[in-house]
């Protein structure tokens, strides 16, 4: 597995990427590894997923395409859907499956726009509104690999996927607009989300819906990895 650390594109690397890479690990019995990716403001986009391309480019001298998932929580789920588009655009193998959780590959939509506001104390923001977000600034809405929700061709495509987030948390509304979307174009996605859990809450290992996460994450991954894509 490849884990994608969350933390706005701006930090949780080192013992941030440990809260989500090890329970996973350990409930689900695959070796995972968390990709250092590179940070903005000093790395704006497409710096991570450039990263995350060169760690699956190398790993899949190893291991069959559809031996490998990726995973992320918050930004690492929204990196996760990206890595998705560009494995795609580029002609690289699909890896066997997806997990999105807390994050995915829409821009905040209905709700989310709402409750990032009251979750952050920000200003008000509009829909496409990218400039304050310092990786996504570089970002255009048209770009696939950017916002791969906005593209039903490419969904089409995708592997497996799960989304997960909390109903509290301000990322719910997005996931379950990638979640239709991605039913729509005809792919194979879950959609779980737990009541009243807040923005990313995988990361408090101790928990029982975190465990219950785990669990779930791990079940997703055995059922889909190490088939060939249809």
């Amino acid at each position: 597995l490849i884990n994608l650390h969350g933390g706005g594109f701006m930090w949780g690397a080192g013992s941030g990427a440990l809260v989500e890479a090890i329970p996973v690990a350990v409930v689900a019995g695959i070796p995972v590894v968390a990709v250092d990716y590179r940070l903005a403001p000093e790395h704006p986009y497409p710096a991570a997923v450039d990263d995350v391309e060169a760690v699956y480019r190398h790993l899949l001298k190893e291991h069959r395409p559809e031996d490998i998932g990726l995973y992320g929580c918050s930004a690492g789920g929204m990196l996760a859907a990206q890595a998705v588009a560009r494995i795609l655009t580029r002609g690289l193998p699909p890896p066997g499956a997806v997990a999105t959780l807390c994050g995915t590959g829409v821009p905040f939509s209905g709700d989310s726009l709402t409750l990032g506001q009251i979750a952050t104390g920000a200003a008000p923001m509009k829909q496409g509104d990218l400039r304050r977000l310092p990786y996504l600034r570089t970002a255009q809405l048209g770009d696939p690999v950017a916002f791969p929700g906005e593209d039903p061709a490419l969904l089409a495509r995708f592997p497996p996927t799960l989304l997960m987030a909390g109903s509290r948390d301000f990322s719910v509304s997005s996931l379950t607009t990638m979640h239709r979307r991605l039913l729509g174009a005809g792919a194979t996605a879950d959609l779980v989300v737990f009541d009243g859990l807040w923005h990313a809450f995988l990361v408090f290992p101790d928990l029982p819906e975190s465990k219950e996460a785990y669990a779930l994450i791990a079940r997703f991954f055995d059922r889909h990895l190490g088939h060939a894509p249809r």
